[in-house]
């Protein structure tokens, strides 16, 4: 698959008028922090933060989002209970699941559930980037 630049991006974004709205959620505030200043090297994204899957929830049933990234180890409420949830409330939303150590059979879980793509901890800029812009224009 062709990598996205970030002049394309942009270009895609205006096109239809609107950044494409992202929603980061990660337990580890420097993580969220840090995707969302991936996000930002652009003028594409609008991005919102979540520390909790209740938090993303409520962001979900409040907004409506082109992408969420969710981590699926966090406190309170699995990433794969929220999954499960947020699919719920809107079916059609790409979820892409950044983990650092879940097992197998949480990734398994998490893709019954209805994430789209699965990247592993640590995520490189252009790994980053290019995932997130590859599910958005498909």
């Amino acid at each position: 698959m062709p990598t996205i630049d970030s002049d394309q991006l942009r270009y895609l974004a205006q096109k239809r008028g609107e950044q494409f709205r992202v929603l980061i959620v990660d337990d580890e505030q420097w993580v969220r922090e840090v995707f969302r200043d991936f996000c930002r090297l652009t003028e594409a994204f609008d991005v919102e933060l979540a520390e909790t899957g209740v938090e993303a929830i409520r962001k979900v049933k409040a907004n409506r989002y082109d992408l969420i990234t969710l981590d699926l180890i966090m406190p309170e409420m699995s990433g794969v209970e929220a999954l499960s949830a947020i699919k719920a409330l809107a079916p059609g939303t790409p979820v892409v699941v950044i983990t650092g150590n879940a097992t197998e059979k949480l990734v398994r879980e998490a893709g019954i559930q209805g994430a789209c793509r699965v990247m592993y901890k640590p995520v490189m800029l252009e790994e980053f980037v290019t995932e997130i812009t590859s599910t958005l224009v498909r």
